[in-house]
């Protein structure tokens, strides 16, 4: 007999999720493991020295299109309204980033309509025959000069690599547009956890059949054979002790400040694209609505060293990821989900999305290996 019948690797969306999705619906008892010493994953937030409520590992903005998903988390959160907005420090000007209407105009003081501005981009966008790189992407659409202003220089920094080096995934997910529409984001849902992440995460994981060990790593877990059945929500090398090699990852280096003012910023989020060693600074009231006298802002430095946030796109990793997922197959009773374990960049509601798609398969495919196991002993 196992103390328990799941064994949960990860206290992040995709593994609490699944977490109390098993625990609620199939009342099965899951013990839910995290190495870091909180749930809610890269998703935290808590209240720093001053009183401000932060998101630790950089702005975490929650935006969908998909109602099934917002039902889902209504259940654990209420929510508050939030259009997400940012500036890039180009040329000495804050413009709006993505490119639109407004920020061409006041890069080059014109005055264009949409109509103008959609045959001023045809006139300096770049024909590329072939889409393969995020260089490809953005010259085809914006020209070379706008390019050099607001993606090569962050592309380097975020990525350590040229954008002509990375897949066409990185920019393919920044739009441009052709009128004044400045939200970074168009789903028809966009708000945020009214009383923050890491509270909708505990509401999450409080179901009775559900226990959380934080400070855990789930080999020491692992090796004492506490459940039968696996959801490993880790990076996918690791599982496998990194036999083939180790899949590439860009991570993030945060300074956290407080300031003595009430407000630094006009927006929650500004990039730095052509100086400066950090990528952008986040002044985070903008996002979760608090009122207090002081403000606190993050700086963001990508790195290599560190947690692992952003699998890098480029063929011969994917290539290596291929090879992680058909020995993953090979593996009975262990269900490999969420970002790392699957090395692909998810938006939140996409890794939730996807935890919730695998638990209406889990139903049907420990059913067959349970009959299949029946069979062979009769």
């Amino acid at each position: 007999m196992h103390e328990y019948d799941w064994l949960v690797v990860g206290a992040g969306f995709a593994g609490a999720v699944l977490a109390e999705r098993i625990a609620s619906q199939r009342g099965e008892r899951v013990l839910v493991v995290d190495r870091r010493p909180h749930v809610a994953g890269n998703a935290f937030d808590h209240l720093d020295a001053s009183g401000v409520l932060i998101h630790k590992y950089g702005p975490h903005i929650f935006h969908t299109n998909a109602s099934q998903i917002v039902d889902y988390l209504s259940q654990f959160t209420s929510w508050r309204d939030y259009q997400h907005r940012v500036l890039a420090q180009v040329d000495g000007q804050l413009l709006p980033i993505p490119i639109n209407l407004d920020t061409v105009n006041r890069l080059y003081g014109l005055d264009l309509s949409s109509e103008e501005m959609t045959a001023f981009l045809e006139k300096r966008r770049v024909p590329v025959q072939n889409i393969v790189t995020s260089e490809d992407v953005v010259i085809s659409t914006v020209g070379r000069e706008l390019y050099e202003k607001f993606f090569r220089t962050y592309t380097r920094k975020q990525w350590g690599l040229d954008p002509s080096q990375l897949s066409r995934s990185v920019t393919a997910r920044i739009p441009t547009r052709t009128n004044q529409d400045d939200r970074y984001f168009t789903d028809s849902f966009q708000k945020m956890p009214a009383a923050g992440y890491t509270r909708m995460f505990e509401r999450m994981l409080s179901h009775p059949l559900i226990e959380v060990r934080l400070s855990t790593d789930y080999r020491t877990v692992r090796r004492l054979n506490v459940a039968p059945r696996t959801v490993f929500t880790g990076p996918i090398d690791e599982f496998f002790d990194f036999r083939l090699g180790k899949l590439p990852y860009r991570s993030l280096r945060f300074h956290h400040v407080t300031e003595d003012r009430e407000w630094a910023q006009p927006v929650a989020v500004i990039n730095h694209p052509q100086t400066e060693d950090y990528t952008r600074v986040t002044e985070y009231k903008h996002l979760t609505g608090q009122v207090h006298p002081q403000t606190s802002l993050s700086y963001e430095y990508p790195t290599d060293v560190g947690d692992p946030y952003y699998p890098v796109p480029r063929p011969e990793n994917e290539a290596l990821f291929k090879r992680y997922e058909a020995l993953a197959i090979t593996v009975p009773d262990v269900w490999f989900v969420g970002r790392l374990a699957t090395y692909r960049y998810y938006n939140m509601d996409q890794v939730v999305g996807q935890a919730l798609a695998t638990f209406g398969r889990l139903a049907g495919q420990i059913a067959q290996t349970n009959l299949t196991r029946m069979t062979s002993s009769v």
